[in-house]
């Protein structure tokens, strides 16, 4: 079973930045999308960010402008370089790896955004 997992979460003051990253225990072969999600207490949770093999991305309105995405295809890791931080951005995030007939997803890692 392959395992994802990620670092680079902490407490930040609002407007600073956080890079979060995710590596896989192992190498996984034909990956569709890798993908951010973060779920706030009390909320559900919620899609971030995505990337696709090609390198096509896709945000969520409320961190466009802010977060960019990106992904090595020969190591199977995907970060998520986060810049003016928000109090509202303070959650778990989550990342997911989606491919033909599966879905895995890492631990976590929490964000706190606060001064």
């Amino acid at each position: 079973q392959v395992q994802l997992v990620e670092s680079g979460g902490g407490l930040v003051q609002p407007g600073g930045s956080l890079r979060l990253s995710c590596a896989a225990s192992e190498s996984i072969r034909f990956i569709y999308t890798m993908g951010w999600y973060r779920q706030a207490p009390g909320k559900q949770r919620g899609w971030v960010a995505e990337i696709t093999g090609g390198g096509s991305t896709k945000y969520a309105d409320s961190v466009k402008g802010r977060f960019t995405i990106s992904r090595d295809n020969a190591k199977n890791t995907v970060d998520l370089q986060m810049n003016s931080l928000k109090p509202e951005d303070t959650a778990v995030y989550y990342c997911k790896v989606v491919g033909p007939g599966y879905v895995y997803w890492g631990q976590g890692t929490q964000v706190t955004v606060s001064s």
